[in-house]
């Protein structure tokens, strides 16, 4: 395996790489389009359980009126035999009936009147719901329309990254690849590994024997590490240059920041060294003075 085909299936892994994350990044649309969907979608299922409620009731409305009309055709009809009689026991008989079905009426009467309020409320329940769920669907619309954009967008990314890794990988050794696939498979995991300044792998930080170091920077066999099994490579040199200009950049500060110490160093020394002068000046002159007076005084 040549230094270029290691740097082919390390940019390989840095698609693949990008890949990966383009597709979690679809795959997080998801949970989004259900959070902004949810409060939406709990007011649909309440409305639409609310509206075969009050389906239900009508319907049963609807069999207690026929129910109650003919109870009520049964009454009259049991009225006009009552007054058609010949006996005592027919009248009590028919009496008897007559009085079962005015109660069965009554009760009938009574839960229609309550299923009628229940019905009323129903339509103001569901009327309620169908204004508050427009109100949620005019909100959720347009986050909805942004994330769907958002999506088509990292969709469009994935496929031309996808078009793009197959047409860099057809330019790569057929069997570097099938070693390449076989190791990284479909748990995602690294297949190219840099070798460490140390000499250590680059994925799981194991010690590399000095000849497989000495291979890997400069031969062109493919060299697999022993203990994670990824392929290993030299790092690329520009990496390293851009490294080493950064630390000789930071080295050339110390330094330069070190001389501006010293330099501030030498002027503090310089202006005591002048403060001394000026004071043992200052002395002398005193003492002077001093001597004068006292000769002034003997004459």
């Amino acid at each position: 395996m040549t230094q270029q085909t290691r740097t082919g299936l390390k940019e390989l892994q840095r698609l693949d790489m990008r890949i990966h994350s383009a597709r979690e990044r679809i795959r997080d649309f998801d949970p989004q389009f259900e959070e902004v969907e949810e409060p939406a979608l709990i007011l649909e299922s309440e409305l639409e359980t609310s509206r075969n409620r009050l389906k239900e009731m009508k319907a049963e409305e609807r069999r207690l009126e026929r129910g109650t009309e003919e109870k009520r055709e049964r009454v009259k009809r049991l009225d006009e035999r009552l007054g058609g009689v010949r006996n005592l026991r027919e009248e009590a008989a028919v009496s008897a009936e007559l009085e079962m079905v005015r109660r069965a009426l009554q009760n009938d009467e009574q839960e229609a009147m309550k299923l009628i309020d229940q019905v009323r409320k129903g339509e103001e329940r569901v009327s309620e719901l169908e204004a508050t769920f427009m109100e949620a669907s005019e909100l959720v619309e347009p986050k909805k329309k942004a994330l769907l954009a958002d999506r088509e967008e990292a969709i469009k990314d994935l496929d031309l990254l996808e078009k793009k890794r197959e047409a860099f990988a057809a330019e790569l050794d057929p069997e570097e690849m099938r070693i390449y696939d076989a190791i990284r498979g479909k748990g995602q995991r690294a297949a190219v590994a840099e070798l460490t300044e140390d000499g250590a792998c680059g994925n799981c930080f194991g010690i590399v024997p000095l000849q497989h170091q000495n291979e890997i920077r400069h031969g062109d066999t493919l060299i697999r590490c022993e203990a994670c099994g990824v392929i290993l490579a030299a790092a690329d040199p520009d990496e390293n240059a851009g490294e080493e200009g950064g630390e000789a950049a930071a080295g050339d500060v110390a330094t330069a920041a070190d001389a501006g110490s010293d330099a501030d160093g030498a002027a503090e020394d310089a202006s005591d060294a002048d403060d001394g002068s000026a004071s043992v000046e200052d002395s002398t002159a005193a003492v002077g003075a001093s001597d004068d007076s006292g000769d002034d005084e003997e004459e």
